[in-house]
C-alpha cells in the first residue's frame, strides 16, 4: 500500500459525511472532477474500493468504514495539535458550532454569551437552535444540547439540568374565558403547538399525552413563535417555565395538574473534547447552567 496523503483523507471525510460528490466538492471549494479523480487515487493507494456509487448517492464499503474511523482520529489529532500550538502563541480562538433546543439556545444561552466573550474574545460561536437530529460524528456541530443522552457515536455526554414545562395563557385571554379548573375544561379550548411532521425529536411530541384531542388553532416549529402567539391571547400552550415565568403577559394554568418534566444534556465528540476552543465553550455552558440552576 502506498503512503496516504492528508489532503486526500480530508476529501474522503467530506464525501463520507455528505454522501455526495457535488456537496463535498462545494464544501472543499473544488470541482466535481477533481474530487472524483482524487478519490480514485486514494482507492488505488489503499488497494481497494472505499465507496459504493449510485444515483441515490454514496455509501461506504467495509474498507471505507474502517478508513473513516482512522481518518476521523487523524483529523482530531491534527485539530488538537493546531489548537495546542496556537494556544501557546495566542489566546483561545476559532469557531465553535453549538446546536441546542430553541428555548435553551435563544432564551437562555444567547442572553448570557457576554460572559463567554469576556473570557475568550477570540472565539466565534455559531448557535443553531434546532428540533432536528444532528450528528457530531459527521462534524455537523462541535457541541450539542439534547433532551435525552445520545446513544450512538463516540460521544462524551453529561447532564446539565432538569427543567419543566407548564400550561400557559395570557392574562387578556383569561379575562374573557372561565378559568379552567380541570383538564376536561380545556377540551374545546384553542391550543398553540408544534408542527408534528417537522419534528425530529420524539421528546417534543407530548401534547396528546397531556391534553388528549386538543384543538390546535396555530402551529409553528418555533417555540418563540408559539410563546408570542400565546402571549398575544390566541389560546393555551405548553411553555418552558424558565422562560414563561419571566413574561408578565402570561399566567400559569392548572399548575398542580399539568407539568411536563424534561432535562438538558451536553454532548461532545470524544475526539474533540480536548480541543481548547470546544472545551472552553463546553465549560462555559456547564458553568452558566450551574450558576442559574435555580431558575430551572
Amino acid at each position: 500500500m502506498q503512503s496516504l496523503n492528508w489532503d486526500d483523507l480530508r476529501l474522503f471525510l467530506a464525501v463520507a459525511r455528505t454522501g455526495k460528490l457535488n456537496s463535498a466538492a462545494a464544501k472543499l471549494k473544488l470541482d466535481h472532477s477533481t474530487v472524483a479523480r482524487r478519490l480514485k487515487g486514494l482507492e488505488a493507494a489503499i488497494g481497494g474500493l472505499l465507496l459504493h456509487r449510485s444515483p441515490q448517492g454514496i455509501s461506504l464499503t467495509p474498507s471505507g468504514q474502517v478508513l473513516l474511523s482512522h481518518a476521523e482520529r487523524i483529523e482530531a489529532e491534527m485539530l488538537t495539535a493546531a489548537d495546542a500550538v496556537g494556544a501557546q502563541r495566542l489566546e483561545i480562538s476559532g469557531t465553535v458550532r453549538v446546536v441546542t433546543p430553541e428555548a435553551f439556545g435563544a432564551w437562555f444561552l444567547a442572553t448570557r454569551l457576554h460572559g463567554l466573550y469576556e473570557r475568550h474574545p477570540g472565539i466565534e460561536l455559531e448557535l443553531v437552535p434546532d428540533t432536528r437530529h444532528v450528528s457530531l460524528s459527521k462534524r455537523e456541530a462541535d457541541l450539542m444540547v439534547t433532551l435525552t443522552p445520545p446513544i450512538q457515536g463516540r460521544l462524551v455526554t453529561s447532564k446539565l439540568v432538569d427543567y419543566q414545562l407548564g400550561l400557559y395563557a395570557s392574562h387578556d385571554y383569561l379575562k374573557t374565558k372561565a378559568m379552567p379548573v380541570t383538564i376536561d375544561d380545556l377540551r374545546d379550548s384553542p391550543f398553540v403547538w408544534y408542527i408534528d411532521d417537522l419534528l425530529d425529536v420524539p421528546e417534543l411530541k407530548f401534547l396528546d399525552s397531556v391534553i388528549s384531542g386538543a384543538r390546535t388553532v396555530f402551529r409553528s416549529s418555533s417555540i418563540t413563535a408559539q410563546h408570542n402567539a400565546i402571549a398575544s391571547g390566541l389560546g393555551f400552550g405548553l411553555l418552558h417555565d424558565f422562560v414563561a415565568r419571566q413574561d408578565k403577559r402570561l399566567s400559569c394554568v392548572l399548575l398542580d395538574l399539568v407539568a411536563v418534566r424534561r432535562a438538558y444534556w451536553l454532548s461532545i465528540h470524544a475526539d474533540h473534547q480536548r480541543l481548547p476552543r470546544v472545551r472552553a465553550v463546553a465549560d462555559f455552558i456547564a458553568a452558566t447552567v450551574r450558576e442559574a440552576r435555580a431558575m430551572f
